[in-house]
């Protein structure tokens, strides 16, 4: 594998920093860009990696949030100790404050992608690739994301979250292992089929991105390490940098917007790329 020219690292970097956190899929277009300029797939190990850079935006965008939820957790912890009930934790979560909570909750919506994301290893970094199904799933999902806005009643927050629904987000979560399902687009639409606002449904999505883009990313550095490496060490740093930079304008950016607007946009946009894929592969002008 040759080495990532600096300038298409850094193009991968902001592609990723930008469509980690739209629902419109960074693995679809990073797997995209560079059949569009006749580059090979940079590959899976790759993708993850860069995504480190949109683990680290997350930190420093939700850095109040989280200090918040940790003190809170183990504000709870203290309380069961001194009653010397902390066997019996898991039952008292749910009287917990909202914010006590969300740290378990999020690890539970992490469970269903980390374990299908070890049982479905082998087609995430093969079939699962391929253009023909990012453009379906662009497309599928994107009209699933339109179906829950429309018929969602949007009156649920994030402090109404639950361990059911965390579970459920989760398991949506779990169907971004398809590239063009989109992570924040699957979970969006989760939250809005559950009856939470959009911001509350994309907040959550976010937080709940944190443990499984670490996961992820840092799997794939440790078990692909010489695949990076072959891709240049200084290519990957730009590429990570670029992400960091762009997925924190991304966060902010989209929280703001659907504060007073709905998913349409996103939705016309994955359809209208399902198809230019389906168009170009058609022609033969891309390969799948």
């Amino acid at each position: 594998m040759q080495e990532l020219d600096l300038t298409i690292s850094f193009l991968l970097g902001m592609v990723q920093g930008i469509a980690e956190f739209l629902p419109i899929s960074s693995t679809a277009h990073i797997r995209i860009l560079p059949a569009f300029i006749q580059l090979p797939d940079v590959g899976a190990a790759y993708t993850a990696v860069i995504q480190l850079g949109s683990l680290v935006a997350l930190f420093v965008y939700f850095r109040n949030d989280l200090k918040e939820f940790f003190f809170a957790s183990y504000e709870e912890l203290q309380n069961e100790w001194k009653k010397n009930d902390v066997k019996n934790f898991l039952l008292t979560i749910p009287k917990w404050s909202p914010k006590a909570k969300m740290l378990f909750y999020l690890l539970m919506g992490t469970i269903p992608i980390s374990i299908l994301g070890v049982l479905l290893k082998d087609w995430i970094k093969g079939p699962f690739r391929s253009l023909y199904v990012v453009g379906g799933s662009l497309i599928f999902f994107a009209i699933l994301l339109w179906i829950s806005d429309v018929f969602s009643k949007r009156k649920k927050t994030i402090e109404n979250i639950n361990l059911w629904d965390s579970l459920l987000i989760g398991f949506a979560q779990a169907l971004a292992l398809i590239p063009g399902a989109s992570r924040s687009g699957v979970t969006l639409m989760a939250g809005l089929f559950l009856q939470y606002t959009r911001e509350s449904a994309m907040r959550f999505s976010f937080l709940l991105s944190i443990p499984a883009i670490a996961l992820s990313g840092f799997y794939e550095l440790i078990k692909d390490w010489q695949e990076i490496r072959a891709l240049g060490l200084d290519s990957v740093f730009v590429g990570f940098t670029s992400a960091i930079f762009f997925s924190y304008i991304a966060i902010a950016g989209l929280l703001k917007y659907l504060r007073t607007h709905n998913t349409f946009v996103f939705v016309v946009y994955r359809i209208f790329l399902g198809i230019l894929i389906y168009l170009l592969l058609g022609l033969g002008v891309i390969q799948p």
